[in-house]
């Protein structure tokens, strides 16, 4: 199933590689280079050291506000999902921030906060952190209550019961949660950099655009979408690692 995976996968990425430099070829637009073209200047700023620079600068806000989200994120949805008062409280208020639109709220954190990396881990924040609660406390409240009955049976304390029941059994749920958050923490850092300051790959996207150096633009997109893709990847095979009980497999199987 792996050796399938991993065919699948590459298959998957020859067709949209080979769709891309088609499309840069005919051209759809003259904003739009071939894949070759942007690989090559994606080589370039990789060799020179630009991309080294531009990723010291993106990965801070966003190795911050993901581990904020990701402690805050897991700990709030579980007391969420304990407590039906503080669901009916809290949720409304994360189902509200994972739908409201970022952009718009942006220069109010620039007011509120500057433009420094405060406010760009709050953004981070806030499209990371509602993912991850809303998943958690779905995790914990959906924990069969069979399973905790027969805690209390054999006089388990709450604790005991959250510990050794609820969390391993909403374990699974939960890192899938992590994983999404993570996902969307990426777009975060990204549309702060963009929004708020233009620095690291922001930076690079920004003035590559001015200057209509299109194939530098789409070189530094397409890096910051395999660098998400390849993180989310090997948080999967952990994820496969740890929960091996829980294998996903392919419908036709």
């Amino acid at each position: 199933m792996l050796n399938r995976a991993l065919l699948l996968k590459l298959l998957s990425a020859v067709v949209l590689f080979g769709a891309w430099e088609i499309a840069g070829r005919i051209p759809v637009s003259f904003a739009f280079p071939t894949f070759l073209e942007s690989m090559t200047a994606l080589f370039e700023m990789t060799m020179n050291g630009m991309m080294f620079q531009a990723y010291s600068e993106t990965l801070r806000p966003l190795a911050i506000g993901i581990a904020i989200s990701a402690v805050l994120g897991i700990a709030i949805g579980l007391w969420v999902g304990l407590n039906s008062f503080f669901d009916w409280l809290f949720s409304p208020i994360f189902i509200v921030m994972q739908a409201a639109p970022l952009a718009a709220l942006i220069p109010l954190l620039v007011l509120a906060y500057g433009i420094g990396l405060t406010s760009k881990v709050i953004v981070v924040c806030i499209m990371a952190m509602p993912v991850i609660v809303l998943n958690t406390s779905g995790a914990v409240r959906n924990t069969p209550e069979s399973i905790k009955e027969m805690g209390q049976s054999f006089l388990a304390s709450k604790t005991s019961i959250l510990l050794r029941i609820v969390i391993p059994a909403a374990s699974p749920v939960i890192f899938a949660g992590l994983r999404l958050g993570i996902s969307a923490g990426f777009i975060g850092a990204i549309l702060a950099e963009l929004k708020i300051t233009p620095t690291g790959v922001g930076d690079i996207i920004t003035y590559s655009r001015s200057i209509a150096d299109y194939p530098s633009m789409y070189a530094a997109i397409f890096s910051i979408i395999l660098l998400a893709v390849l993180f989310l990847n090997l948080l999967e095979k952990i994820e496969k690692v740890l929960f091996k009980g829980n294998q996903r497999g392919y419908v036709s199987d």
